[in-house]
């Protein structure tokens, strides 16, 4: 059996965790010896009664070929933390995982990573800002690290992936279980252009417990964290205080002052964060250099006099169409063929129904 085998056989252990895995390590020739070692060898090792009797107990269950099948009937590799393929800057964190699952490839590049989380009920604003710095970040060929939950997660990877770059989804259970399950597609589109990780086994059920403590290999992978929404106590704001743990640098989208979601974000600003409008608040703050021919100019984009009074109306929070109508002055049959077209010409986007909001993707001229 491979060495990291046995890392994976202890892993599969509860309470054999980073530091009694470092006990191991140093009082063992190598971890198939300390797989091997009787309950006296395990406590002259320094390890306590409750996890010598674990192992005991637990390795008896365990078919390390077993597991190391399963890795190969999901397409998934394991690197240990002295391996060359174990991300350096993660090895680094002071609760770094002895053994990583990895589906789809790390490359050195990916060192250059920036971690977008937020809340999954996010608003139009939130996934509008998400989308257009995770996009920026990776045409500037920065990594996009985030979790694949719902909302803001979902929106940064999607967005990487349309940008052509790379982007790491770092998840909370098994690598065969994909959790939620509606981003099943777009995790196979991440392992294909950069990478599923967790450390956890293959076959571990989605957890509540589970997802604050990947947080940390979120922030442990990035040179920082962007917070792009977040409501007090959120998961959001764990990963921020994990990445001030790690020596990382956060980053903050402020937001509505009396929107909740906005609460953590600007707090977050009030004690330090950098407060971030565009992706080259992000680059400039950690003296990156973007590159601009990655970066494609916005499209002037020429709008009639109604376009114009229409556009007048419209922000980047929703309104509804009644609401057009009532400030322009205008009939609801103008109102609505003309956004009709406002909207296959990417001057505006339909949200929530009948509602409308101003697309970031273009300049706009007057007539």
């Amino acid at each position: 059996m491979s060495q990291v085998s046995y890392y994976i056989g202890f892993n599969l252990i509860p309470g054999i965790g980073r530091a009694r895995t470092l006990k191991l390590e140093q009082n063992f020739a190598s971890m198939e010896q300390a797989w091997h070692a009787d309950a006296k060898q395990l406590k002259a090792a320094g390890l306590d009664t409750k996890s010598v009797e674990a192992i005991i107990s637990g390795r008896s269950s365990i078919a390390l070929d077993r597991e190391m099948e399963k890795l190969a009937t999901h397409n998934v590799k394991a690197h240990t933390w002295n391996d060359p393929e174990y991300p350096s800057q993660l090895r680094d964190i002071y609760d770094a995982p002895p053994v990583i699952y990895v589906k789809g490839m790390l490359t050195a590049n990916d060192y250059w990573s920036i971690a977008v989380v937020g809340s999954r009920q996010a608003s139009v604003y939130g996934k509008e800002i998400a989308e257009g710095i995770s996009k920026d970040l990776a045409r500037n060929k920065i990594t996009v690290i985030s979790g694949l939950a719902r909302g803001i997660d979902t929106v940064a990877h999607k967005a990487a992936l349309r940008a052509g770059g790379r982007t790491i989804a770092v998840m909370g259970c098994g690598l065969d279980m994909i959790y939620p399950a509606e981003n099943a597609e777009l995790a196979k589109h991440i392992a294909e252009n950069g990478a599923l990780i967790s450390d956890y086994p293959i076959g571990t059920k989605p957890a509540a417990h589970n997802f604050p403590r990947r947080n940390r290999i979120m922030s442990g992978l990035s040179l920082g964290v962007l917070v792009v929404e977040a409501a007090d106590a959120s998961g959001a704001l764990i990963t921020a205080d994990m990445a001030l743990e790690q020596n990382r640098e956060v980053f903050a989208v402020p937001g509505n002052v009396l929107s909740p979601l906005s609460r953590g974000t600007n707090h977050l600003i009030q004690d330090g964060a950098k407060l971030v409008m565009q992706a080259e608040d992000i680059l400039e703050e950690l003296n990156l250099s973007a590159i601009p021919a990655q970066v494609e100019p916005k499209q002037s984009i020429m709008v009639s006099e109604t376009e114009s009074a229409l556009i007048k109306q419209l922000s980047y929070d929703p309104t509804h169409i009644d609401a057009i109508c009532r400030s322009s002055g205008l009939g609801i049959a103008i109102v609505s063929s003309n956004l009709a077209m406002m909207e296959l010409r990417g001057l505006v986007k339909q949200v929530n129904g009948m509602n409308y909001v101003l697309s970031r993707q273009s300049n706009i001229i007057n007539a």
